[in-house]
């Protein structure tokens, strides 16, 4: 059933709400969902250190149960070992060299304030988590870490914020306006403003606005974003569209109370807004939020959620997210090989790196922007990829 069910993804990029279900679950029957519930040999497992630093995957292969094995993943192991076992994450690569080819795209990541007004259970930056110093840049600092992020080779820089209301559309226009002087597509990550907003950043030049809807289950949303609406965040994406944004969203998985029926209506919600670009991560509780004793996502449905993203949006961007890489230490290049084709290095300098804290176990704090662009790179490289030249926008891929 799964083969044929990825069969049909691969020919038609489309997928009924159940098929993706079954995706998800790995499941050919219920015979054998029964079997594997029953039997650890036959589950698919994430087990996490402490510190998120290894994982032990049990990987599937696609049509003898008994062929389950397990394998652990380290940073000196061969990374193929997970897409030889999985069909869902073989189709999902193929069909990203078909359609996006082997380039990677960078985005230069700066994180430039972790004040936020919103109160979200699950993020490390709510308004009430009085544990978190707080920070902003100032607009010049913000303009000098994107032309060092220029110097650097990169051609997009992400801007990312908590959603800070001291940054006004007048200092977000004169940020923007600057830095597409270094020759740099601009995408923003600055959470949910009024259309006249929205419109006052794409005059000054930006490019792309990412905004995720976090889930499609709105019962989970009320629960877990106080004082936010869903329908409003629906309609940011939609006046982002008007705006001829180049437009980013996507989910958390492992949300306390999401279920996999929830996962599909997320990924379909992707495909029925037509997304340009989708970032799927794991939930990861953090300490100091209401959630913090919570069951966190595993790197696994993380996984299978943007593969399965890629099939049925086949050529959009997609990126490994860092998330991925906090779960497992090898996440990013298994990401790559299983759909993605964006990686989004931080060029924030200095105790900002830190500072911006949603979820613990963070990569690379304590590294430079010019020490994590030569690391990429020769990570990318050793799966015999290649760094993109260009800016990366959907209509050039």
């Amino acid at each position: 059933m799964i083969e044929e069910i990825l069969k049909k993804a691969e020919e038609s990029h489309e997928l009924t709400k159940e098929e993706i279900v079954s995706l998800l679950e790995g499941a050919k029957s219920k015979k054998q969902r029964k079997r594997r519930q029953g039997d650890k040999k036959t589950r698919c497992v994430e087990e996490q250190s402490e510190n998120y630093a290894s994982t032990l995957l049990c990987i599937y292969a696609s049509d003898n149960l008994s062929a389950f094995q397990p394998f652990t993943l380290s940073p000196s192991s061969h990374l193929s070992l997970l897409t030889a076992h999985c069909s869902l994450f073989i189709s999902a690569d193929k069909i990203r060299q078909k359609h996006v080819g082997d380039e990677v795209h960078l985005r230069g990541l700066i994180e430039f304030s972790n004040y936020c007004k919103q109160n979200c259970l699950y993020c490390g930056l709510r308004r009430d988590n009085k544990q978190l110093k707080r920070y902003r840049l100032s607009e010049n600092e913000i303009i000098a870490l994107a032309k060092n992020a220029s110097e650097l080779n990169y051609k997009t820089v992400v801007l990312q914020s908590g959603e800070d209301p001291y940054y006004t559309a007048d200092k977000m226009k004169y940020i923007i306006s600057e830095i597409k002087k270094f020759d740099l597509a601009v995408t923003l990550s600055i959470g949910e403003k009024t259309f006249e907003e929205y419109q006052a950043y794409r005059k000054a030049g930006a490019d792309r606005y990412l905004i995720r809807i976090e889930t499609t289950d709105k019962n989970l949303y009320k629960k877990l974003d106080p004082g936010m609406d869903w329908e409003n965040r629906l309609k940011c994406l939609e006046d982002l569209r008007k705006l001829d944004y180049e437009v980013g969203t996507g989910c958390l998985v492992g949300l306390p109370g999401q279920t996999l029926e929830s996962l599909a209506d997320d990924i379909l919600f992707f495909k029925k807004i037509n997304a340009d670009m989708i970032g799927v991560g794991p939930f990861i509780p953090h300490k100091n939020t209401p959630l913090k004793d919570t069951q966190g996502g595993t790197f696994e449905m993380a996984l299978k959620v943007m593969a399965i993203t890629r099939l049925l949006l086949p050529d959009i961007n997609i990126p490994a997210t860092t998330a991925m890489e906090t779960l497992n230490p090898n996440g990013r290049l298994i990401a790559l090989q299983s759909g993605a084709n964006v990686v989004m290095p931080n060029v924030t300098q200095g105790d900002a790196r830190k500072l911006y804290e949603i979820y613990p176990g963070k990569i690379c704090v304590n590294d430079t922007p010019d020490k994590c662009r030569g690391c990429i790179e020769a990570k990318i490289k050793s799966i015999n990829r290649t760094i993109s030249k260009d800016y990366g926008f959907k209509a050039d891929l």
